[in-house]
């Protein structure tokens, strides 16, 4: 079959299934594309021609980044399970995905990049946008992608395809080796004609595995949670992707286990369950933290581990603490020096549950009731923090309220700065597809586009985004891309004038106010001048949108009821002041200077060390268990 790479590239996505549990789907569903003179010629072209036929369609957006936070929200929504594929031309608009795309590897998510390139037949050379460096002549910016990919090829032939897109098919529905696959496609070799082999365009199914555990690992982990006193379940994301909520939640009920959650875990029990205990770590709450200080074994399950859960490896305090990692990821499975049970989160949930059985009747009447009266506490927490305080909109209340207006089925979404940490605490959602924070690389700008990926995820949804004034300003753009494609979709903005998460971490820091804030410059030279007003609803009505401006309490109810009848995309602006943060019940490394001249510097360095005692930076390792 005679056509050109990037037509074989359409075809052989269009034929692409993912299969998990019999279900079948379309793995690569559309394409988002921004064209220019590196693919517009190509899979351009081929798009334009094919893609109707295939049923693949493409969408424009407005900014390359935000098409792969897009597809990365997308592909987290739905499991795993499906993604898009997007195309940038060469240079500048390919560099843009660059972000995004470590956002995509570093969270776990699939999505398929294909950014154009320079001339494989170095005609023209340095084509426009082209990168020369003098010591690598077939280098290009595009090499950026490679420490930030699980896959990178550079097609140079149009018969490489044969072998490259099995490949990025394979990391794309792999669960523990999933993340960017890329693509780089020459502009020359996009347009070359190639004769095809028709069986390359057969529809082809990838089955998404699910692993169970080894029979000595799992012996082993059944004894350790036998003998513990205190063990303490922890949420991740892979409980998610795995579909293994119901699964946590047989074990937990059945040996009274208490529950814990990270971000990407944060739904995996609803949050009224009597066995949530809540979130965990830096940004945790008492409840969860003050169990993992004393927890003589710690399960975690489908959790990368990262700092801010273990809060910076001072969550875990008891010296005689064991840890048994649920992971399908190795590298995952022996952090925290912990028992590595690699095996997908659901079952290795239902393997540990069987293998515990009748031998073992749960944990103890005085465990479970403690775990019952700081769930009591905790929620009572909550509940004061959403509450109103004085005469000022406080970013904890605007949670409160939007979590009210919409409900606790609604997914929220949001990403980068305070109100991560303040959602994890406060939002209350009621199933595992109701929190969608991205936390794992904190990129602002992720929040809206990411709103739309959701929303083509799961169309019946409401979707509501939560987003500070400082990331709407970085990229709103795809709020025209919304309006274009008819998206319900709510975003909720948090005016207070600034970066106020890292003025607020600045200032616990001992030092002052200095380039955080949204002010003009003053004579003086300093930006500390009054706050620079910005109208948010009058930009978003600008980009289609309906919006409105809330400033207090009556106000954003009311915004709130008019956004959710509105049929398309809402903008509801809302001014905060900047004080009273949330309490905290974890720690979070930044160092602070160790020498300085500031009074509050100095003091912040003492507070400072005295917490990072507590650090435990490396735990006895699983393989010893005669203790």
């Amino acid at each position: 079959m005679r056509m050109t790479t990037a037509q074989a590239l359409v075809r052989y996505l269009a034929a692409q299934h993912s299969e998990q549990d019999g279900v079948q789907q379309r793995l690569i569903p559309g394409v988002w594309a921004i064209f220019g003179h590196g693919n517009v010629g190509g899979l351009g072209q081929a798009l334009e021609e094919w893609g109707a036929r295939l049923d693949l369609p493409t969408y424009r957006p407005q900014n390359e980044q935000a098409m792969v936070h897009l597809a990365a929200a997308y592909a987290k929504h739905r499991r795993r399970r499906a993604t898009f594929a997007c195309t940038a031309s060469i240079g500048p608009g390919s560099l843009n995905m660059l972000t995004a795309a470590a956002g995509a590897t570093i969270n776990r998510l699939p999505v398929l990049l294909l950014p154009s390139d320079y001339f494989a037949n170095r005609v023209p050379d340095p084509v426009l946008q082209q990168l020369e460096d003098g010591s690598q002549h077939d280098s290009s910016v595009n090499d950026a992608f490679r420490p930030v990919s699980r896959f990178f090829s550079r097609i140079s032939r149009p018969e490489q395809l044969l072998s490259a897109l099995p490949q990025a098919m394979r990391v794309l529905t792999d669960p523990a080796d999933t993340g960017c696959a890329v693509l780089s496609l020459p502009e020359d070799v996009q347009v070359e004609a190639w004769d095809w082999p028709e069986e390359f365009f057969l529809p082809n199914c990838w089955h998404l595995r699910r692993p169970p555990p080894e029979a000595s690992q799992l012996a082993q982990a059944a004894a350790w949670i036998a003998h513990s006193e205190r063990p303490l379940l922890l949420a991740g994301g892979g409980v998610r992707y795995s579909e293994a909520e119901a699964a946590l939640l047989q074990l937990a009920e059945r040996f009274g286990i208490p529950v814990c959650e990270s971000q990407a875990g944060r739904g995996a029990l609803p949050w009224n369950h009597p066995l949530n205990l809540g979130p965990l770590g830096a940004n945790g709450g008492s409840a969860a933290n003050q169990l993992a200080r004393e927890t003589d074994l710690l399960i975690s399950v489908g959790c990368r581990l990262g700092d801010f859960v273990t809060a910076s490896k001072s969550a875990l305090q008891n010296p005689q603490l064991r840890v048994i990692n649920i992971n399908v990821a190795a590298q995952d499975a022996v952090k925290l020096q912990g028992l590595p049970l690699l095996a997908d989160a659901r079952e290795g949930l239902r393997a540990l549950a069987g293998a515990l059985g009748p031998a073992w009747a749960g944990t103890s009447a005085t465990y479970r009731a403690e775990c019952a009266a700081l769930k009591a506490e905790w929620d009572g927490q909550v509940q004061a923090l959403r509450a109103p305080a004085g005469q000022t909109l406080t970013q904890s209340e605007v949670i409160g309220l939007v979590n009210a207006a919409f409900g606790g089925g609604a997914t929220v979404v949001c990403a980068a700065g305070s109100m991560p940490g303040d959602l994890l605490k406060l939002w209350r959602p009621e199933d595992p597809l109701a929190y969608h924070v991205e936390y794992g690389f904190s990129c602002m700008g992720y929040e809206i586009p990411a709103g739309l990926g959701v929303a083509l995820a799961d169309p019946g949804r409401e979707v509501v985004v939560m987003v500070g004034d400082g990331s709407y300003l970085m990229l709103n753009s795809e709020l025209v891309t919304a309006v274009a494609e008819h998206l319900k979709l709510t975003v909720v903005v948090v005016d207070n004038h600034g970066f106020g998460s890292i003025l607020g971490l600045q200032r616990s820091l001992g030092s002052p106010s200095f380039n955080n804030e949204l002010r003009y410059r003053t004579a003086e030279g300093r930006l500390s001048g009054d706050p620079v007003p910005v109208d948010f609803a009058a930009h978003a009505r600008s980009l289609g949108a309906w919006a409105a401006s809330a400033g207090t309490r009556e106000q954003l109810a009311a915004a709130l009821e008019e956004a959710r009848r509105q049929g398309g995309v809402s903008v509801v602006a809302v001014r905060v002041g900047q004080g009273r943060p949330l309490p905290s019940w974890g720690w979070w490394d930044v160092p602070v200077a160790e020498h300085s001249g500031q009074s509050e510097v100095q003091r912040a360095r003492e507070r400072y060390l005295q917490e990072r005692a507590r650090q435990r930076p490396y735990l006895p390792p699983a393989g010893e268990v005669d203790r």
